[in-house]
């Protein structure tokens, strides 16, 4: 056993070796790999990062419950309470009575003559349900069927068509980065098998040499697999740099925007995970390519 792993350790070597000598075509190759790794990685990042907007932004869908006129604000304030305790786990709720809603009116609508011409508030209160945790389709609509149930409610706005419009936008967004990440998955796995198979004919007379002293199609197939291995692990590193630099370049301006509609809104990034995660997967394609070439071109080599 100690035999076996010095051995992959001596080829793990001579791979480095390899690749340090040819470093401008492994430098290249590592930057497809990065980029190819580092497109649908950003993609994912950016539908995140909208995903935090719209669970934090202001205009989160809501209910809003308008009570009749008729409807005195003792009353409004006691439904008020008693929702408020009853749908405590779904939503809070919170009552705008008839002076505050005629206040917010006037200020918004700067016709405050016009108002006071009416001479009595024409507005009703209303209860405004806010959903605790990100927007759910199916939260909104049974709240709404359990305020419309209500005697004193009038009428029921719900933000429905905002939230099946999001919804839809984001699973399309999702989908179509994954589609895009496996395209460019399998273009990481035909160029490191494209690379491997240069290499191959490359190193041709010496794989015959080997076969004919008794080399294995395993013992030769070993340091090609390290070499995709590695050209992979070093393509994810490059796209684990590029998602970096995105950040930086981004970060400032998305803070600014963000104060200027009064948001906490920041850039989600891959962290540690996520660029851990880039070096596994760019080096499991490698490998995966440098497997398929070997395979396919090994067994065309035989000495004569």
């Amino acid at each position: 056993m100690k035999r076996y792993f010095e051995r992959h350790l001596q080829v793990l070597v001579e791979s480095v070796g390899q690749l340090y000598r040819q470093r401008l075509g492994a430098l290249l190759t590592a930057l497809v790999i990065g980029v190819s790794l580092a497109l649908p990685a950003s993609l994912l990042l950016s539908l995140a990062t909208l995903r935090q907007a719209a669970d934090g932004w202001d205009g989160e869908p809501r209910l809003t419950a308008y009570l009749k006129l008729d409807v005195p604000d003792a009353r409004a304030t006691d439904l008020a309470a008693r929702l408020g305790r009853e749908l405590a786990a779904q939503a809070s709720v919170t009552l705008i009575d008839r002076t505050q809603a005629l206040a917010e009116f006037e200020h918004s609508s700067g016709l405050t003559d016009a108002l006071a011409l009416v001479g009595e508030n024409p507005l009703p209160a209303a209860l405004v349900l806010a959903p605790k945790g990100p927007a759910d389709e199916a939260l909104l609509e049974q709240l709404a069927t359990r305020l419309r149930a209500l005697s004193e409610v009038e009428e029921v706005q719900a933000d429905l068509d905002w939230v099946r419009r999001l919804n839809a936008l984001l699973e399309v967004g999702r989908r179509a980065v994954w589609v895009f990440a496996g395209l460019l998955g399998a273009g990481v796995v035909l160029v490191t098998g494209n690379t491997i198979r240069l290499a191959i004919f490359n190193r041709r007379q010496e794989i015959e040499v080997t076969k004919l002293i008794g080399g294995t199609d395993a013992f030769i197939r070993r340091p090609f697999l390290y070499w995709g291995l590695l050209q992979g692990v070093a393509g994810g590193l490059v796209a684990a740099l590029l998602l970096v630099a995105v950040n930086v370049g981004l970060a400032a301006p998305v803070r600014t925007l963000a104060g200027v509609y009064g948001s906490s809104l920041t850039l989600v990034t891959a962290g540690l995970s996520g660029s851990l995660g880039l070096l596994l997967l760019g080096g499991g394609l490698g490998l995966a390519g440098a497997w398929l070439a070997v395979g396919r071109h090994l067994r065309d080599i035989e000495p004569t």
